[in-house]
């Protein structure tokens, strides 16, 4: 786990601002949900025999009341919990967006940590496939948001649980003959949850996956004709995509067409998006059955690729307020609420200090003007404005012509 310092911050302030209108711009809305749930939503939605679930899940007993409680590791599963609870279903299919901190015990990876965040995207009650179109338009479209390029989309369908259920019984087959290839972690998993050796990121095991059955080979019409659609919908709105058939991601409840977004600079680790359908999932939690989609991206690992790819301007403020002398002290906090309220940001310097040491530290915030407040322009109800970013004579304004040189200086035109 780790901590955010303020000179990373706006990196994160940049990415919130920049999601913000891009979900609002699609009519998507947000939902707020717990960190802790009962560790049984997550049994029954993740599976069982999961990695997030076996080994990965913080759990504990709650001493109060015997219930076993998990700090939630992934979203979907919480947002559709909700969704039931509240009968937001009733009111008709719903778009929504959540943001927050998630938690697994897994091994640190570049750009993940224990603690991680997430911005995830449900769609409940749509059966698409022009939704799950829509969830890849829109993250092409912020990709192009937030400067990034290299951002490749693998695509694939996992079909109907039938398919999965006649796949499965050959992959298993398939992995028995060879089962003296395959590292502990598939051997484990060989029966609990044999689709996700498919995934092992382990070199040695690449050509085996290669060579095994292909799930394509046992979907029924209907999952082929919604891949085929889906695949339409993104060569008409222009977005690339890569099919790759051992892509199964790792939460048992998706069926249908799966995703990850990929980048190169990652490492091993590459997905920095991934969802997919899951229709079975509100039925599974509790609910009616209804059709549903979504994705999460983990923020940390995006935002490795936003400092490397692009120029994010961090925050400074228009104004330091920069005041010495005891009519100055008072006089300086209320012209720098005013400046405030016509709409500056303004760092008021605070703690004392002699005027050099002020103009120092004025320098060093990155403000484009200091405004320097004495007794004298107290006395007389005015300030004075030394520009810091350009060579300019310092000049002595009343507060109003002071807001309209300091807007012109920062370039706001109201």
């Amino acid at each position: 786990m780790n901590d955010i310092l303020p000179d990373e911050s706006y990196l994160w302030e940049f990415f919130e601002e920049t999601v913000r209108d891009w979900l609002g711009s699609y009519g998507y809305r947000n939902i707020r949900t717990p960190v802790l749930e009962q560790t049984d939503l997550f049994v029954r939605s993740i599976g069982a025999a999961t990695d997030i679930v076996e080994k990965e899940m913080y759990t504990f007993v709650d001493e109060l009341n015997g219930e076993n409680l998990a700090l939630r590791p992934e979203g979907t599963a919480a947002c559709v919990r909700a969704v039931i609870e509240h009968n937001l279903l009733y009111a008709g299919p719903q778009r929504l967006w959540y943001w927050g901190p998630m938690f697994r015990h897994e091994r640190p990876q570049k750009g993940r940590y224990r603690q991680f965040h997430q911005v995830g995207v449900e769609a409940l009650g749509f059966a698409g496939p022009d939704v799950d179109a829509e969830h890849l338009v829109m993250c092409a479209r912020l990709w192009r948001a937030l400067g990034l390029d290299g951002i490749e989309l693998e695509l694939n369908t996992l079909g109907d649980s039938d398919a999965r259920v006649r796949y499965r019984a050959r992959l298993v087959q398939y992995l028995q003959r060879n089962e003296a290839q395959l590292d502990g972690d598939s051997q484990r998993r060989l029966h609990s949850n044999p689709l996700r050796v498919l995934d092992s990121k382990n070199p040695a095991l690449q050509d085996l996956i290669a060579g095994a059955p292909r799930l394509a080979d046992d979907l029924d019409e209907s999952s082929i004709k919604a891949f085929d659609e889906l695949q339409a919908l993104l060569r008409d709105a222009g977005v690339s995509y890569r099919i790759n058939p051992r892509l199964v991601r790792g939460l048992d409840y998706y069926n249908g067409a799966v995703y990850e977004w990929v980048s190169g600079r990652l490492g091993a680790q590459n997905a920095v998006c991934a969802g997919g359908r899951y229709d079975g999932l509100v039925e599974q939690i509790g609910g009616k059955p209804a059709p549903a989609c979504g994705f999460a991206m983990g923020i940390e690992r995006l935002l490795v690729l936003v400092k490397d790819g692009s120029e994010v301007p961090s925050r400074v403020p228009d104004v330091y307020l920069v005041r010495q002398g005891e009519l100055a002290e008072r006089f300086g906090a209320r012209v720098a609420e005013v400046l405030r309220d016509a709409g500056l940001d303004v760092l008021l310097h605070c703690g004392g200090g002699s005027f050099k040491s002020q103009m120092r530290k004025a320098d060093a915030s990155g403000a484009r003007v200091a405004v320097i407040v004495g007794d004298d322009e107290s006395g007389a109800g005015v300030v004075s404005l030394k520009p810091l970013r350009e060579a300019a004579q310092q000049v002595r304004a009343s507060i109003d012509e002071a807001i309209d040189l300091i807007k012109k200086s920062v370039g706001r035109t109201s």
